[in-house]
């Protein structure tokens, strides 16, 4: 059965119990050298990288993207590539959820000079080198940027990691 299944069998405002699943999106930006862009949030430990939660009003996972990276750093992103899809599974105390993570390359000196960060969110950004980065993001956010990265496409990933079933590279027939 099928959302739209479910949906349509159900009158405008009748209450369905839909799973709620929350899903943010972040974005991996390079400089011209290489190096990525990772942030340091004030309300929670170690690092990140540009992105955030997805608003329950219709806002598609590049939109929210585009808007998390804008408020947290100043950096309007016109195009990036999906590089990975993650699902985080539910752990005592935390809802789990969908995670996409969009590539948006390289950007100029200019762009990156202008970097504003948010303070209420923010407290400092550095552009590191990638393996370096690696080491200093959040664990969870590690293996997700990690796998993205080692991808030739997009990758489909359950909490951080490759699932071997899942095929990115191949059609199967």
């Amino acid at each position: 059965m099928t959302t739209a299944d479910v949906l349509s069998g159900h009158p405008e405002g009748e209450s369905l119990d839909l799973p709620a699943l929350p899903v943010s999106a972040g974005a991996l930006i390079f400089s011209r050298a290489g190096d990525l862009l990772i942030l340091k949030p004030t309300y929670k430990s170690g690092w990140t990288i540009p992105g955030g939660v997805m608003e329950a009003d219709g806002e598609t996972p590049w939109q929210a993207c585009r808007r998390e990276v804008r408020e947290e750093c100043g950096i309007a992103l016109k195009q990036a590539r999906l590089a990975c899809m993650d699902f985080r599974p539910a752990r005592p105390g935390r809802p789990g959820g969908i995670r996409y993570l969009f590539d948006a390359g390289q950007v100029g000196d200019r762009t990156l000079a202008s970097i504003t960060v948010q303070a209420e969110e923010i407290s400092e950004y550095r552009l590191v080198p990638l393996a370096q980065a690696v080491r200093l993001l959040r664990p969870p956010i590690a293996r997700r940027v990690r796998a993205a990265t080692a991808a030739r496409g997009t990758v489909y990933l359950e909490n951080g990691r490759p699932v071997p079933q899942v095929s990115v590279r191949r059609r199967l027939r």
